[in-house]
């Protein structure tokens, strides 16, 4: 029996419900994906340390600190991060992270401090194109004493849809000159809304370094978060780590964090670089309250006669005019 074609416009409109039908099922099973292969990283893990010396620190003496969140050696001056308002999600190239981390290898010797802490340290990511930039640190860094940790261990974030982030494996790296007795992973407390897919995991670590005098150093690296809904979270992370660096100083020890905080440590950065920092929510001052009822202190580095901030606000390529400020310091025990 004899049946005329469809009109066109039927054949049309069939082939378009099915390309929505389609994108509406990827999308759904998408989403499906990210809830279920969402996890935390659970809480209270010993990490292992590469322990090269030992020496003991000792009191009296004077040492030095780095803190330095190297930014998965991706931001040259004209990157501009998509969570931030600019382009890129990734780096420019391989051969750009790799000449990155050259830049970063050459840098830190020559600054020759006794600890270095250093955030944003891929793992194995496609934001970097699957450069182990751990271990080039390691390798570079290898008189050092060292312990690493994952701070996030992503799904594959399909967004911006031109050039998706990935999938993310990122940490905290830390090198000591002296003797490293233990060191602990502490998962802090993070988002619970749909922000949770983009700020991701979070945690500091905790390292524990034998003192002559029977005490400990605990160094603390830290890296807290900056893309939240909801500003409690911030506040609670920092409540965590100021309680367990207050605890550790009660027992006798000398505690000190350094890393990048995500807040402006100087109160006013947009007052003393004298750019404005309207609009820019996502790096408030620590309230002063903050430190009531322990003994730790904030140490923000700062030069009033030169001073010098340690962020952009990476929403395009660095101009002069872009807002800048200080994020990374160092809390200290008495």
């Amino acid at each position: 029996m004899y049946r005329p074609p469809r009109p066109l416009w039927k054949r049309i409109l069939r082939a378009a419900l099915s390309v929505l039908l389609l994108v509406a099922l990827l999308f759904v099973g998408y989403v499906a994906y990210l809830l279920i292969d969402y996890h935390r990283i659970p809480d209270a893990i010993a990490l292992d340390v590469a322990d090269k010396t030992d020496a003991r620190v000792r009191t009296g003496e004077e040492y030095t600190l780095l803190s330095y969140n190297i930014g998965f050696a991706a931001y040259t001056p004209d990157f501009g991060f998509f969570m931030d308002g600019g382009a890129e999600s990734r780096a420019a190239s391989e051969a750009s992270v790799r000449a990155n981390m050259a830049d970063i290898l050459a840098y830190l010797p020559a600054e020759n401090d006794d600890f270095l802490m250093l955030e944003e340290v891929d793992l194995s990511a496609t934001r970097t194109y699957g450069v182990d930039e751990r271990g080039l640190l390691i390798d570079g860094l290898s008189a050092y004493s060292s312990v690493y940790a994952l701070n996030y261990d992503s799904s594959y974030l399909f967004y911006p849809f031109h050039r998706p982030h990935g999938k993310t494996k990122s940490g905290l790296l830390t090198f000591s000159k002296y003797h490293i007795a233990s060191s602990e992973r502490r998962s802090l407390p993070v988002e619970q809304s749909l922000m949770k897919f983009f700020d991701l995991d979070r945690a500091y670590t905790v390292t524990r370094l034998p003192a002559e005098d029977g005490r400990e150093l605990v160094l603390y690296t830290v890296h807290l978060s900056a893309y939240t809904s909801d500003g409690t979270v911030a506040t609670k992370q920092l409540e965590m780590l100021l309680s367990d660096m207050q605890a550790e100083y009660e027992k006798g020890n000398y505690a000190v964090a350094g890393g990048d905080f995500n807040k402006d440590l100087l109160g006013d950065s947009a007052a003393i670089f004298g750019i404005s920092g309207e609009g820019q929510t996502w790096a408030q001052p620590i309230p002063p309250e903050a430190f009531d009822g322990v003994d730790i202190r904030l140490a923000a580095p700062f030069d009033p006669d030169h001073p010098v901030p340690s962020c952009r606000n990476a929403d395009g390529p660095y101009t002069p005019s872009q807002f800048v400020l200080t994020v990374d310091g160092f809390l200290l025990s008495p």
